[in-house]
């Protein structure tokens, strides 16, 4: 996996952290299906997301602007998208929503 390349800040990033329901049917499609979307909002930068045993969740969507972030967040299909997830998919979820001031990048190769 490949962590997202985001440009030199100031930038925002919309942090949602989340513990998955055992009743996650249709999640796993319409989460990627939300990936597919916010690729398509304009100013959206990149993502970073995973999920571990326990099913807990941290997804980290970057955008470059309080703007792009209101247009991802009144979307129709990810407004309704965010419904099923209240209802159904997430036992407990937060977001957050933070100006980067300063980023920091190490990799190898």
């Amino acid at each position: 996996m490949e962590l997202a390349r985001t440009p030199e800040p100031p930038y925002y990033a919309v942090v949602f952290t989340s513990v998955l329901s055992l009743d996650d049917e249709g999640y796993h499609e319409a989460a990627d299906r939300m990936f597919e979307l916010v690729r398509g909002t304009p100013g959206f930068l990149g993502f970073d997301s995973v999920r571990d045993e326990d099913r807990v969740g941290i997804t980290v969507a970057y955008f470059a602007s309080e703007e792009a972030i209101s247009v991802w967040r009144e979307q129709p299909e990810h407004v309704v998208t965010r419904g099923n997830g209240r209802e159904r998919w997430y036992d407990a979820f937060e977001v957050r929503v933070a100006r980067v001031e300063r980023a920091y990048r190490k990799g190898r190769g």
